[in-house]
């Protein structure tokens, strides 16, 4: 609102602060019924009810004719004025006087032609008195200003009263109970209509909320979205900023606010300041409906004096305004085959709230050389929030037939339908025809033609269904467990009214929902995996209007893919480490034409712990060495067990390290009395010595990695001071191990090793790095040989005596320590009738079978696989009893 609406806010308060004598008048509820006045304008050839016509132009034609009823018992004066602004009063001659009671007025009406340099008009009605006709015209001429005023408020407050009631009217439509429909709907009236309706109103219960959206007065829909009304605002003087932000409507609607505040100020100043001895005023706002102005008072008319004048506000003498369409959605497509299609629609109110817009029609453009389609008819819907495509009332098509204004006997022309039925036209285009195309809204608004929006059409079903990328190329991998977002698209997308999904072992189909996406012809969908769900082919079935048979778009879905951190491949290498997470849905890795395949675990190794962090993998058995080369740039294409191909760029690294063991040695302390015939067990307690060779020489910072199968003991050999390594030349290391002080009391399995060289490091053996200490990691660049199996840690139980007695039936008792660590002992090597021994014991002797010698034979839980011979010291025999029993029972 201008700046220059604060004095007429600031009169406003003023008189009501002082108690004017019209302060009733004041009310904003027009509930009071008025007389019916018709009137028509004719424009050339072309004649409109009062409600379709926003505007006049000079030389229209207006029949003007008061509805008054047959018993009326006083005798109304109307006064036709056209005004021609504020500082100029109009000629004697733009005055018309009606005498209501005339009968040739009353059976005919008047015909009154707008003069030249005319801009308003206003009707007034007044009872008959003396000097009546003078006493009206005076009143305008000497004060001008007032009435331009007054005509162009009682416009915008009818406007404006126009859009609520049809707010309120349509929001009616709605069950009461039905809270969801009732935010749904009062959303679309809002949009298509341009009001605020009270979101206080949706916080509250289901049962109270209509109540509120529908309760009496226009402070609900006028909310200033703040928690404001419009007349708490204009009642607080440091809502400036509110009161510059309220914007008139116009004869195009195009203001949330539009000109209630400024009618409502201008009407209160009428009611103050329009009074003469005979006459007071009194506003008067017209909701036309065809040809009547159907009259609304706020103030009861007085028939003393002073006796009330009914003013009327016409349309402006001006040139017409266009409704400001735009579509509420730009991405989204009105499928024709649907049975009921909505053009969402918004931007001008008063086309959904008045008749000025009428003939609507959506124009088809074809492309150059097809047919040309017939317009298709609209109808706007504030309660559907848009134009409504009417369809044929037999079949579910569009309408499509020709609109023309029709002109009847009298003289009078207004809207109509064709005079006859044009044939029906297919819903939708032949098979060679535009799958998708555009229409443009054309009408009429008032008298003249205008063109509105273009918005999307489709015009039959979508096909060729693909999923795509994000990108645009390609399919994106759905992922098993895990929701997926899809981009689904085909020749048209917006026929679509229904996605379900069906995983390959499931039996019920389960609803995707689904919204258009920024590119054209293309869905956004989400589809709601469980996570139960295992990877396999999935379907999806698209629904579409105008299709009785959905369309079945195969696809799967894959297990998580593999993560590549990195490949790492050396010079002349027959293996290649990849590294990152799921690793196990590694098939093959392609560099060039060498194929590696994922290497046999070691034994001992577990899978879980391999795949989880680290892959290697080998050419075929056989294969010679790779003519790769240090600095090489490759590709390497890792093919996935589902057959999905990930590319990685590698760069091939210098040779790893190639070493052998010559030789190992364990120490054999001269107490033992358990001997073990594998080479490969080495007990916890003794000493290992081995000796590497290298193909290249070994660096001084080199070490040697000891660690157990499953990677959760290790430890680091090097060339430090007491790091257990002594070069015997660049080639030949000899390793000392001492398993117990490196790993604990509770290690055991499989052992393997390999020389790590680190970076820097050259074949000459002489580097400029610190030698790193025991223990040392290594870094991301270093150069590791393959793994070599070692030994297997054992952990021996200690025996320290064997008791049997004289009778060879009964068993025999081993005394020891840590005899949990024995799995079984046995009589005989071939390890017939053992004794197992319980999970977790902890007793110091053990019943064992009988034995002739001092020789029995165990197995160990760290390697059950081997069998071991313990001699052990016998006791003194016991002797046999007088009476002895032989039990048939086994010993435990």
């Amino acid at each position: 609102m201008t700046k220059a609406l604060r004095p007429r806010l600031l009169s406003l308060f003023l008189l009501l602060a002082l108690g004017s004598k019209t302060g009733a008048a004041a009310d904003a509820r027009f509930d009071l019924v008025g007389p019916r006045i018709d009137v028509r304008v004719t424009r050339g050839a072309d004649t409109l009810p009062i409600a379709s016509v926003p505007n006049l132009q000079t030389g229209d034609k207006l029949w003007v004719h008061p509805d008054l009823p047959a018993s009326q018992s006083v005798r109304y004066i109307l006064v036709c004025v056209f005004l021609r602004g504020t500082t100029n009063p109009p000629p004697p001659d733009w005055f018309t006087r009606i005498e209501t009671w005339n009968r040739k007025v009353r059976e005919e009406g008047v015909f009154i032609t707008v003069p030249p340099e005319a801009q308003q008009a206003v009707l007034l009605l007044a009872p008959e008195t003396g000097g009546d006709f003078s006493t009206l015209r005076s009143a305008v001429t000497g004060r001008p200003g007032i009435f331009v005023r007054a005509s162009q408020d009682l416009a915008e407050a009818g406007f404006e009263q126009a859009r609520i009631e049809k707010y309120l009217a349509s929001i009616r439509r709605v069950p009461p109970s039905d809270a969801g429909e009732l935010q749904k709907r009062s959303s679309l009236l809002a949009r298509t209509l341009a009001l605020k309706p009270n979101d206080d109103c949706f916080r509250r219960s289901p049962d109270t909320q209509f109540t509120c959206l529908t309760q009496t007065g226009t402070q609900t829909l006028l909310d200033d979205g703040h928690g404001q009304t419009i007349v708490a605002a204009l009642s607080s003087g440091s809502n400036s900023d509110f009161i510059n932000a309220a914007s008139y409507t116009g004869l195009a609607g195009a203001g949330q606010y539009s000109a209630y505040v400024g009618a409502l100020v201008d009407l209160v100043r009428i009611i103050g300041n329009l009074h003469t001895a005979q006459y007071q005023y009194i506003p008067a706002i017209a909701f036309p409906q065809g040809e009547a102005l159907n009259l609304r008072l706020n103030t009861p008319p007085s028939f003393h004096n002073p006796k009330s004048v009914l003013v009327i506000g016409l349309p402006a003498v001006r040139t017409a305004v266009p409704p400001p369409l735009r579509t509420a959605d730009a991405k989204q497509v009105a499928c024709l085959l649907q049975p009921s299609v909505v053009l969402p629609i918004e931007g001008a109110p008063l086309v959904f709230s008045t008749d000025f817009a009428h003939q609507l029609v959506l124009h088809l453009n074809t492309p150059p050389g097809a047919p040309a389609e017939p317009d298709i008819r609209l109808t706007p819907d504030a309660f559907q929030g848009g134009l409504i495509v009417q369809q044929h009332p037999d079949r579910r098509t569009p309408l499509r037939e020709p609109v023309a204004l029709a002109t009847s006997a009298a003289g009078r022309s207004k809207p109509a339908g064709p005079q006859r039925q044009s044939p029906p036209v297919p819903a939708t285009p032949p098979a060679s025809g535009p799958v998708t195309l555009t229409g443009t809204i054309q009408g009429r608004w008032g008298f003249d033609p205008f063109t509105g929006p273009t918005v999307p059409l489709q015009l039959e079903p979508g096909v060729g269904w693909h999923v795509v990328s994000s990108a645009g190329s390609g399919a994106p991998d759905i992922i098993a467990g895990r929701s997926a977002q899809l981009l689904l698209t085909s020749t048209g997308a917006g026929c679509v009214h229904a996605i379900t999904f069906r995983p390959a072992n499931g039996s019920t189909e389960i609803a995707v929902p689904f919204k258009a996406a920024a590119e054209p012809n293309t869905l956004e969908l989400t589809l709601p995996i469980d996570r139960e769900m295992k990877p396999g082919e999935l379907s999806l079935s698209i629904q579409q209007y105008g299709q009785p048979k959905a369309d079945i778009l195969s696809t799967r879905t894959f297990a998580e893919p593999a993560k590549i951190a990195g490949v790492d491949l050396h010079a002349s290498d027959k293996s290649l480490l990849v590294t990152g997470t799921n690793l196990t849905e590694i098939a093959t890795v392609t560099v060039g034409d060498l194929v590696f395949s994922p290497a046999p675990l070691e034994v001992g190794s577990p899978a879980d712990r391999v795949a989880a962090d680290a892959l290697r993998l080998s050419l075929p058995q056989g294969a010679p060495a790779p003519p790769t080369k240090i600095g090489d740039q490759l590709s390497a294409r890792v093919a996935l067990r589902d057959g999905r191909i990930l590319t990685i760029w590698v760069e091939v690294s210098a040779p790893r390290p190639v070493v052998s063991l010559l030789q190992k040695t364990v120490e054999t302390p001269a107490d033992s009395n358990i001997s073990l015939p594998s080479a490969d067990d080495l007990p916890l307690s003794r000493h290992l010595a081995f000796t590497l060779k290298t193909a290249s020489n070994f660096p001084r910072n080199g070490r040697v990695e000891v660690e157990t199968f499953d990677g959760t003991l290790r430890t680091v050999l090097t060339l430090a001071p007491s790091g257990g390594l002594i070069l015997q030349d660049p080639h030949t290391i000899v390793a000392t191990l001492d398993p117990l002080r490196s790993f604990g009391p509770s290690a055991f399995g499989p052992l393997h090793i390999r020389a790590v060289f680190p970076a820097g490091s050259s074949d000459t053996g002489t580097t400029t790095a610190e030698v790193p200490s025991s223990g040392a990691e290594k870094t991301p660049s270093s150069r590791a040989s393959d793994w070599l199996s070692l030994a297997t840690l054992v952990r021996l139980p200690l025996l320290t005596q064997l008791q049997c007695p004289a009778d060879v039936d009964q068993s025999c008792t081993l005394t020891g320590q840590n005899l949990f660590l024995l799995q079984a002992v046995s009589a005989s090597p071939t390890f017939t009738d053992p004794i197992s021994v319980p999970d977790g014991y902890t007793g110091s002797t053990l019943n064992v079978p009988h034995v002739t010698a001092s020789t029995i034979f165990l197995r160990l839980r760290d390697d059950p696989s081997a069998v071991n011979v313990a001699t052990i010291p016998p006791a003194p025999t016991s002797p046999a009893p007088e009476h002895h029993i032989p039990t048939t029972s086994k010993p435990r």
